[in-house]
């Protein structure tokens, strides 16, 4: 089976046609992941009904796919940035 063309790499911000082995680009690797501390209690959650809470969030839950519920525990994603949107990019990744 003969080799199949690679779709285009372009870059995620700019739409820019990168060109793989020319040393255009850079690959970034991002993973975030939800607070993994357990939840602090105090005295007022003693009286916490477990059952009452596990069916609360089982509610909060309903109508939400498998993906919408594990971005919101664990996301994984990789750009591609042309030189220019990295450079813009490293230096105020929030872009606040």
């Amino acid at each position: 089976m003969p080799d199949e063309p690679h779709p285009p790499l372009i870059c995620d911000r700019c739409s820019r046609l990168l060109t793989p082995g020319a040393g255009n680009f850079y690959v970034v690797h991002i993973e975030a992941l939800a607070d993994p501390t357990p939840p602090s209690l105090d005295d007022s959650d003693e009286a916490l009904d477990v059952g009452a809470e596990i069916d609360r969030l089982i509610d909060e839950m309903e109508g939400m796919s498998e993906q919408e519920l594990m971005d919101q525990i664990h996301r994984r994603l990789t750009l591609h940035l042309c030189g220019p949107c990295y450079r813009h990019w490293i230096e105020n990744p929030t872009g606040g």
